[in-house]
């Protein structure tokens, strides 16, 4: 463990570890005002639903090396951004600030989701509700029957990796087309991740059981167009809701892991929000015509994945109906005083921070998602295409560093595709897009990329500006409402006179993230959006674009967050390896509670706060700690992640 002064707030990203954009997720827009226009991040047409055998096992080749280049990735951030690259300046509190360690482990920052209904949803229930019972005749009446006790051993083996055979092989002992239908249900149905296929050998019909998920063979499942045809009670919801706990996992892969055990294609399950994967999250998850009782056998073979409370609904989930989410976060190794801490939180609780957006909306390389953007707002088609491929500094995959060498060398995308052994990269699927229409035809090659990923860069355009002008409106007007600002007041948003500012806060104000359907606002910032968009190139009257993906209508924003249920405590610990959070899986399997010395080596902050969706914890956690978040900054602080 590094010394007190030696600190790091904001996680790096390790080459080819996926992040998502935000610490949580889009909240719904207004039918009136547009109150947040966040991507739809995850949307399940999106979804890569499965990968080809090839690139899998390419992928499998390459984590040595990824792992090798972490040793670089300290290099790579001395080109990255800092917070002023990004608009981010000012604080609320005038604390003294003091140093802490931020995901030293992932189970240093828990997320729990808080549902429509302003329940924290948790994990404390595995059982499968009574009413819930598999319905098929089929299998309930020959689950026991049809396969014996020492079968049902050899495929648990097999569904659980120890089976070094790969296989299990059951006779079919009175051979019909019936007995061998009730073989190939009840394998399925009890042991999920396993397929089956008949065989014949020496005039015997055998049911032969193999992993259909796991490792390279995941890619070989066939996805079905639709859930397997188990007959569904007519009195049953369509949709089975769970919740979802996950460690270290980006939620997309885990969807992805789900929807290959149980043989149905990734857009049959739907969620409020996708959620970070370097942590321990919680949130509720629906899929169509998936039993409860299917999804709790995969508890006996997912790692780091559990699910449980199960019920039936009529309905999915929709993206944005969360209202929030709860953060328990260790700030581990902290340098200061408990005076600095309790002011600090206290003024959180009290005050809030500056509701920016954090840095994992502009990237971690030397190229900001951003500057895609705002080439993309100006229709500058070859520039979008030059930021995405050409070299930039930095360490980088060994792969992506040759394409891009290969393209700044030939300009010829056939080539540069050769390069990599994935392309499902951005890179990748660009280059094919100019591949299969011409370089001439960058616009059309660029829809090759997923519609989230292209808005990606020009939410990130807006984020940027957003960031900036908040700054420039705390610098010039401080922390009080002031004529000319706006809030949103039945629906729409308002300009606020002089006399209406008296009687308003800061918290009550908000900013536009620009496009033509917002209006900004009237005192001098209103000019600075002006001022710096024309510095861009772009027209603030017209924002407009002649692709209609990339026209942006704009947004509203508070300049402010109160953080709710906010607490803290200070605790002190020897063993920098132990976790300092109770876990949900952890009470459900009876293990003890965390024990918190009263004198140890080191000294933790343990702060726990619920927050609105589309805002960034990070930026509450900055607040606290009066310190740059951006990696570029951490990396020159602290080494222990690479270490």
């Amino acid at each position: 463990m590094e010394d007190a002064e030696v600190t790091a707030v904001s996680l790096p990203v390790l080459v080819g570890e996926k992040r998502s954009c935000s610490d949580e997720d889009p909240e719904p827009a207004s039918k009136k005002v547009r109150v947040e226009e966040e991507e739809s991040k995850g949307r399940e047409d999106e979804i890569e639903e499965s990968k080809s055998k090839n690139e899998d096992e390419e992928e499998e080749q390459l984590c040595d090396e990824e792992e090798e280049q972490l040793d670089n990735f300290a290099d790579m951030m001395k080109h990255g951004l800092s917070e002023s690259d990004v608009g981010i300046y000012k604080f609320i509190s005038d604390h003294e600030g003091f140093s802490g360690i931020l995901k030293e482990r992932y189970s240093d920052f828990v997320v729990h989701e808080i549902n429509k209904d302003g329940k924290i949803v948790a994990l404390d229930d595995l059982s499968v509700p009574a009413d819930v019972e598999e319905s098929s005749s089929d299998l309930s009446n020959t689950e026991c029957p049809v396969l014996t006790e020492e079968q049902k051993l050899q495929l648990s083996e097999l569904q659980l990796f120890k089976n070094k055979e790969g296989n299990v092989s059951i006779e079919v002992v009175e051979d019909s087309k019936e007995n061998r239908t009730l073989l190939h249900k009840a394998v399925k149905t009890l042991f999920p991740g396993l397929e089956t296929k008949t065989e014949e050998r020496e005039g015997k019909r055998f049911i032969v059981a193999y992993h259909a998920a796991g490792k390279t063979a995941l890619s070989e499942v066939r996805v079905s167009a639709a859930p397997r045809k188990h007959s569904w009670p007519k009195n049953r919801g369509s949709f089975c809701h769970f919740v979802l706990y996950k460690e270290n996992k980006d939620t997309m892969d885990a969807i992805n892991v789900l929807s290959k055990f149980l043989r149905v294609r990734p857009n049959m399950f739907s969620y409020m929000g996708t959620k970070d994967k370097r942590a321990v999250t919680v949130q509720e998850i629906a899929v169509l015509k998936i039993s409860a009782e299917r999804l709790s056998h995969l508890n006996k073979c997912l790692m780091n994945l559990k699910l449980g409370n199960f019920s039936y609904k009529s309905h999915p989930l929709k993206l944005g109906e969360l209202q929030g989410n709860h953060f328990t976060v260790i700030l581990r190794n902290i340098s200061g005083s408990q005076e600095q801490v309790e002011r600090a939180m206290t003024s959180l609780r009290d005050r809030g921070f500056i509701n920016y957006y954090g840095m994992q909306r502009f990237g971690t390389t030397a190229v900001p998602t951003q500057q895609v953007g705002r080439a993309i707002l100006q229709n500058n088609w070859k520039e979008v295409m030059d930021l995405i491929l050409k070299p930039r500094a930095g360490a980088e995959k060994s792969y992506l560093v040759k394409c891009r060498e290969e393209w700044a060398r030939s300009q010829d995308p056939e080539a540069a595709l050769k390069k990599l052994p994935v392309k499902r990269c951005v890179e990748g699927q660009l280059l094919r897009g100019l591949v299969k229409y011409g370089i001439k035809n960058i616009i059309t090659a660029f829809g090759l990329i997923p519609r989230n990923n292209r808005l990606m860069y020009i939410h990130s355009y807006q984020s940027y500006v957003w960031n900036l002008m908040v700054s420039k409106r705390v610098e010039a007007f401080g922390l009080k409402a002031v004529g000319g600002d706006l809030i949103l007041k039945g629906g729409s948003a308002h300009v606020l006179s002089d006399d209406e500012a008296e009687k308003r806060s800061i918290h009550d104000v908000v900013m536009p993230l620009p496009g033509f359907d917002v209006i900004y606002p009237t005192h001098s910032v209103g000019q600075c959006y002006k001022e710096t968009l024309a510095a861009d190139n772009l027209d603030i009257h017209n924002m407009r674009h002649k692709v209609r993906d990339y026209s942006l209508a704009g947004a509203y924003r508070r300049v402010v967050i109160r953080p709710s249920d906010v607490s803290w405590e200070l605790i002190d610990y020897d063993d920098p390896r132990v976790s300092l959070v109770h876990t949900d899986v952890e009470k459900l399997e009876n293990r003890p509670a965390p024990v918190y010395l009263k004198e140890g080596k080191y000294r933790a902050l343990k702060m726990e706060f619920s927050l609105p969706s589309s805002t960034y914890a990070t930026m509450a956690i900055r607040e606290v700690l009066k310190m740059d978040t951006s990696i570029k900054n951490q990396t020159k602080l602290n080494t222990t992640w690479f270490n």
